[in-house]
C-alpha cells in the first residue's frame, strides 16, 4: 500500500468510524424547526451578566451536601459579549467574570463579579472596544500614527489583560490568568480585584500558558515565551513557593521553537517527577503575521498558522539540569488541555484531549456559535478524543530484543494500516492520525515533509507497558508514537484528583462533553484510563462546566470524593438560572445540589479552583 494511498484509507476510516463515535444519530439531520442539533442549547454561552450579585446569595438547596465539604468553589470565564452597543466576536474575548459557590456545613451561597481588568476600564470608559482581543479587533484610535503602532507592538501594556480562563493559587493567594503575561489578584471570598501583576516584570517572557502546575509543596512552574539572540524560546518559569513568589521567580529550562518566526501556539504543558513535557503542535504565532496585524489593525487570531502536514512534537526537558533529553514525533493534532502526564517504568505517559485540527478554535467564534444549528458540519469541527502517547524513556538507535510485536511494511509517510477488521476493533480508533516522530528539527515551515524512512526488517514496537495499545517505533532519525484511545467521548476541561496523582500514575479523570451531537451534550463523564470505561452523569437541559474533584477527609482510594459543577440551563438568552451539583465521584450519581435564581442572566463558565479556606 502506497503512502498516498495509506493516507486515504486511514481518512476514510476517520470519516466513517471516529466521527460516528457517541454521537447522536439523528443530530445531523434537520428537526422539524430546522436545527441540526435540537439537543444542544447554544444561549448557555451566548449570555450577558448584565449586573454583578457583590453580596452573597442564598439558594435553594436539596439532597445532601456532605458536612465535611467546607471552601469555595472559585469559577472563572466569560462574562459580557457587549460593550455598549458593540459585541466581542469570540467567546476568549469576553470580560471576564468569577463565580463563587461558597459552602459551610451543608449551605451554599452565590455571588460573582468581573475581573476589574484595565481592559474592561478603558472599555467602559470609551462604551467601545478599544483593546484588541483574540478575536475581536479594537475600534482604530485615530490620534495614533502607524509610527506610534510600531513602536507598542511589543510593549506588554499595549495588549489585553482580560484574564478570563483560568484560577490558581499562588502561595495563600488565587490569581487569575489567560495567555498574555498579566494576572490579577482576586479575594476568594469578595472576588474584589485586588492587584494586577505582569509576569514580564519579573522574568524575561513574553507571555505564559493559562494552566501553570501548582507543586504540593506550593511551588508553581509555568511556560512561557521568551526571545532570546537565537529566536523564540520556550521558558519553563519557576515561581518558588514564599513571601516574594514573583520577585524570585526565573527560568530553569529553555528549548528553540522549531520555527525561529513561527512560535508554537500553547495553552498547557505537562510535569511528571523529573521532566518538562512540551508537546509543540503544529499550530503556531506568526511572527511576521503579528506585526502586520498590529499595523493593520487586526485581532490576533489572525496571526495563527496551522500546518497540517508538520508533525506534533513532544519535547522531554530534565527537571533537574533543564536540558532536553529527548524529541519525539506523531502526526499533526492540535489541543487545549493535558489530563496528566507521569512516568512509569522505563516510559512517560501523556494523555491529552486532541482534535484532528484546530477547527473548534473557529467554533468558537459569535457568529459560529449563534448558527451552529444551521451548520452541519458543526459536530465534526468540535470532533476530539482523550488520547494515551508512550514515549519511551532510552530508546537507541538499535531495536531491543524485548520489544514487542513485530511490524512490517512499514511505508515514508507513515505504519502501514493493519487490516481493517482490526482496525475496527482497536482501540485507537482515532485513525486519521498516523503517528511518527523525529529528534531532527526544521527552522521553518517548509512545503516539504518527507519522512525519514524506517528499517523495514528491523522495526518493533518500544512500548513494552502493560495495559497499553498505544506504541512507538524508531525510526532513521528519532522515535515515531501512535497513541491510543482512552474513551469514546469528546472529553474537554479535564480534571484528576490534582493534589495526590499531578504527574504521577492515576487512574481517572473528569470531563464535561463536548460531542454537541450526543444525545445530551451536557454530560459530565467520568474516565477510567485502567480500564478505558466511564460512567457519566446528565439531566436534560442542563449544562454543568468543568468538573471538580474534592476529596474526602482522609480518602481511601483515588476517586473517594465528591465531584463539584456549576450549572447553568437552556432556555434563552434572559434565564436567571444558576447552580451548583454535588456528585459522589465514585458512582457519578448526585448527592446534592443548590439552585439559585438570580437577577439576571449568566453564561457557562470555563476553569476553576477550589480553595477550601475560603469560607
Amino acid at each position: 500500500m502506497s503512502a498516498r494511498v495509506f493516507k486515504s484509507f486511514m481518512r476514510d476510516f476517520f470519516a466513517v468510524n471516529y466521527d460516528e463515535q457517541r454521537a447522536d444519530p439523528e443530530a445531523t439531520r434537520l428537526d422539524g424547526n430546522g436545527r441540526y442539533y435540537p439537543n444542544c442549547s447554544s444561549d448557555v454561552w451566548l449570555r450577558s451578566c448584565e449586573r454583578e450579585i457583590v453580596e452573597p446569595i442564598e439558594g435553594h438547596a436539596s439532597g445532601h451536601i456532605p458536612n465535611w465539604l467546607n471552601g469555595s468553589l472559585l469559577r472563572n470565564g466569560p462574562g459580557s459579549w457587549k460593550v455598549g452597543e458593540m459585541s466581542f466576536g469570540h467567546l476568549f474575548d469576553c470580560s471576564a467574570l468569577l463565580h463563587r459557590f461558597a459552602i459551610k456545613n451543608g449551605r451554599v451561597t452565590y455571588q460573582n463579579r468581573f475581573v476589574d481588568t484595565q481592559t474592561l476600564q478603558k472599555n467602559r470608559a470609551a462604551q467601545r472596544i478599544v483593546v484588541t482581543e483574540f478575536g475581536t479587533a479594537a475600534v482604530p484610535d485615530p490620534c495614533h500614527s502607524i509610527f506610534d503602532k510600531f513602536g507598542a507592538i511589543f510593549k506588554p501594556d499595549n495588549g489585553t489583560d482580560n484574564s478570563m480562563i483560568s484560577i490558581y493559587p499562588f502561595g495563600d493567594q488565587y490569581y487569575t490568568l489567560t495567555e498574555t503575561p498579566f494576572m490579577h489578584r482576586i479575594n476568594p471570598c469578595t472576588l474584589a480585584t485586588e492587584a494586577r501583576i505582569c509576569t514580564s516584570d519579573f522574568v524575561g517572557i513574553i507571555n505564559h500558558t493559562s494552566h501553570p502546575h501548582v507543586l504540593p509543596s506550593g511551588t508553581v512552574y509555568n511556560l512561557g515565551i521568551s526571545m532570546t539572540k537565537s529566536g523564540p524560546a520556550y521558558a519553563i518559569i519557576c515561581f518558588p513557593n514564599g513571601q516574594h513568589m514573583f520577585e524570585d521567580a526565573h527560568v530553569v529550562a529553555t528549548l528553540p521553537c522549531r520555527w525561529k518566526l513561527h512560535p508554537g501556539y500553547m495553552h498547557t504543558f505537562g510535569l511528571t517527577e523529573h521532566y518538562f513535557v512540551i508537546v509543540e503542535q503544529p499550530m503556531s504565532v506568526s511572527l511576521t503575521e503579528y506585526i502586520k496585524a498590529q499595523l493593520s489593525n487586526q485581532h490576533l487570531a489572525a496571526c495563527l498558522k496551522w500546518y497540517e502536514d508538520k508533525p506534533t512534537l513532544f519535547h522531554l526537558l530534565e527537571r533537574a539540569s533543564g536540558k532536553l533529553v529527548q524529541t519525539y514525533e506523531s502526526e499533526a493534532f492540535f489541543y487545549l488541555h493535558i489530563i496528566n502526564a507521569y512516568e512509569q517504568d522505563g516510559h512517560v505517559v501523556v494523555d491529552i484531549c486532541s482534535y484532528k485540527n484546530p477547527e473548534m478554535i473557529n467554533c468558537m467564534y459569535l457568529e459560529a456559535i449563534a448558527n451552529m444549528q444551521t451548520n452541519p458540519n458543526y459536530a465534526q469541527h468540535f470532533r476530539g478524543r482523550p488520547l494515551r502517547f508512550v514515549l519511551p524513556l532510552g530508546a537507541g538507535s538499535s531495536c531491543s530484543s524485548s520489544k514487542r510485536r513485530l511490524v512490517k511494511s512499514l511505508s515514508l509517510v507513515g505504519l502501514t494500516a493493519p487490516p481493517p477488521t482490526l482496525l475496527k476493533h482497536s482501540a485507537s480508533q482515532y485513525a486519521d492520525i498516523t503517528y511518527m516522530a523525529t529528534n531532527g528539527k526544521q527552522e521553518t515551515p517548509a512545503k516539504d515533509s518527507k519522512r525519514a524512512r524506517y528499517d523495514e526488517d528491523d522495526c518493533v514496537n518500544l512500548v513494552t507497558l502493560r495495559n497499553t495499545q498505544a506504541e512507538a517505533y524508531q525510526g532513521a532519525t528519532g522515535i515515531y508514537l501512535r497513541p491510543e484511545m482512552l474513551c469514546d467521548w469528546g472529553c474537554e476541561t479535564p480534571r484528576i484528583y490534582y493534589e495526590r496523582h499531578m504527574g504521577k500514575s492515576y487512574r481517572y479523570f473528569y470531563a464535561i462533553s463536548s460531542d454537541v451531537d450526543a444525545q445530551n451534550p451536557g454530560t459530565l463523564i467520568k474516565v477510567d484510563v485502567v480500564s478505558k470505561t466511564c460512567k457519566t452523569w446528565c439531566e436534560d437541559n442542563v449544562y454543568p462546566s468543568e468538573p471538580i474533584f474534592v476529596a474526602a477527609p482522609q480518602p481511601q482510594s483515588e476517586d473517594d470524593g465528591v465531584i463539584l459543577a456549576s450549572m447553568v440551563v437552556g432556555g434563552g438568552l434572559n434565564d436567571c438560572y444558576v447552580g451548583l451539583i454535588v456528585l459522589c465521584a465514585k458512582t457519578m450519581t448526585e448527592l446534592g445540589r443548590c439552585d439559585f435564581h438570580i437577577n439576571g442572566p449568566v453564561p457557562k463558565c470555563l476553569h476553576g479552583w477550589f480553595a477550601p479556606n475560603a469560607v
